[in-house]
């Protein structure tokens, strides 16, 4: 089992499973980035794109995505001295900015001769906000302001699956990428539906309010580039060009390394969020959301995360503690929602029906605040989960996901 950067020894000595995503065969790398640029779907060639520009910016993702940002940038890096006029914006959604550390893993070898191009969006800070209009769904769009003035984009994303938007990437990039925390909250709050699950687009309202929010932005001129990686961040695919052309190939793609067949629910479920995923409590949450889908009713479910810098937004925690039980917390959730509730929200509907325990670097108080059982060693966790469902007079049965973030169990 993955743990921050090491990996432990799991003895397992009842009838079990593990679901990872499947094995894929991988080509060239260096091949695969030059197919697609010199291939893109629906548009003209990357290099017509950038001539035809006078101002080029370049969405990328932050750190808490292992997207090959740097890989695809060296490719590009001789084409993009050529223009007078790149800038490059630090997509973060409503998380933190990049520490310099994490500035130089994105941007690779590139960082040092671009830096002074290199912004870093912050959804907070209204007066680089600008309102383009509203979604059907009546999001308000407020998009960084850099987006419209360079009009011409280029977004390096990654699509996997997403435990509520159905899968990364693609129009992620810029809802919630480049939005105001007010816009990212309102097409968060849709996550609260039963229908906001992974792999899910057509139905779901979050993914449905983020493709009808890039009809505001249909003036803009955007030349995608979307990856699709293995469970250990090898290249898999890539496809460029038109946004939701690319988005839509790439989720394709997506499927055959994150889907995995799964025999039959577990009474116990083992997820790990696998690094950088771990970085926090916060988002090491899509382990669980990924797992609950192979656990029974009044089963365990045990996460496996470092949660390396902590909780991460305190809101969803601070909602959690508030209430006693994970009932209450789904009735205060109705009461008023914030950005963050919607990780309170899935984690309290798994504690209505199960348990949720978890070994973590986290003090013990701050995740018996979040309704998860605190605890240390993942062998005797694993080990006292077993006995807890002899007890109870079951079979015992496990289903482990190591990269519990990354996978998604399809039941056959």
């Amino acid at each position: 089992m993955p743990y921050g950067k090491d990996f432990i020894d799991l003895d397992v000595q009842i009838p079990h499973e593990v679901i990872a995503p499947n094995q894929v065969d991988v080509e060239n790398e260096s091949e695969i980035i030059n197919e697609a640029l010199k291939n893109p779907i629906g548009t003209g060639s990357l290099e017509d794109f950038i001539k035809s520009s006078d101002k080029i910016l370049i969405l990328v993702n932050d750190a808490t995505r292992p997207t090959p940002t740097a890989k695809v940038l060296l490719k590009m890096r001789d084409i993009l001295r050529s223009h007078g006029d790149v800038r490059f914006l630090v997509a973060t959604g409503a998380h933190r900015g990049p520490t310099e550390d994490e500035a130089k893993y994105i941007f690779g070898e590139v960082y040092d001769e671009f830096r002074d191009r290199i912004f870093v969006h912050d959804a907070r800070r209204d007066a680089d906000m600008e309102f383009l209009g509203i979604s059907g769904n009546g999001t308000e769009m407020y998009l960084n302001k850099m987006v419209n003035e360079s009009r011409n984009i280029i977004v390096i994303g990654s699509v996997e699956p997403h435990y509520f938007a159905g899968y990364t990437g693609g129009r992620k990039a810029f809802l919630p990428g480049v939005a105001s925390y007010r816009t990212i909250e309102m097409n968060h709050k849709h996550a609260l539906s039963e229908a906001a699950q992974p792999l899910a687009i057509k139905g779901n309202p979050v993914a449905e309010d983020m493709n009808d929010a890039m009809k505001v932005l249909k003036d803009l001129n955007i030349f995608s580039i979307q990856t699709v990686l293995t469970a250990d961040h090898g290249l898999y695919a890539m496809l460029a060009g038109d946004l939701f052309k690319s988005f839509d190939a790439a989720v394709e793609k997506a499927n055959e390394v994150f889907c995995a067949s799964c025999s039959r629910k577990g009474n116990i479920v083992l997820t790990a969020a696998p690094y950088p995923m771990d970085i926090d409590l916060y988002q090491s949450q899509k382990a669980l959301e990924n797992g609950k889908l192979a656990l029974e009713d009044g089963g365990i479910i045990i996460l496996v995360s470092k949660c390396r810098q902590g909780v991460g937004d305190d809101a969803f925690l601070n909602l959690l503690c508030s209430a006693n039980t994970c009932e209450d917390v789904m009735c205060r959730i109705e009461e008023g929602y914030k950005l963050g509730y919607h990780k309170a929200a899935k984690m309290a509907q798994i504690g209505v029906y199960a348990e949720m325990w978890a070994v973590s670097e986290l003090d013990d108080a701050t995740l018996r605040k979040a309704k998860l059982q605190p605890r240390k060693n993942i062998q005797e966790t694993f080990d006292n989960a077993v006995a807890e469902i002899k007890s109870q007079g079951k079979e015992p049965y496990a289903v482990i996901l190591p990269q519990g973030s990354l996978t998604v169990p399809l039941l056959k």
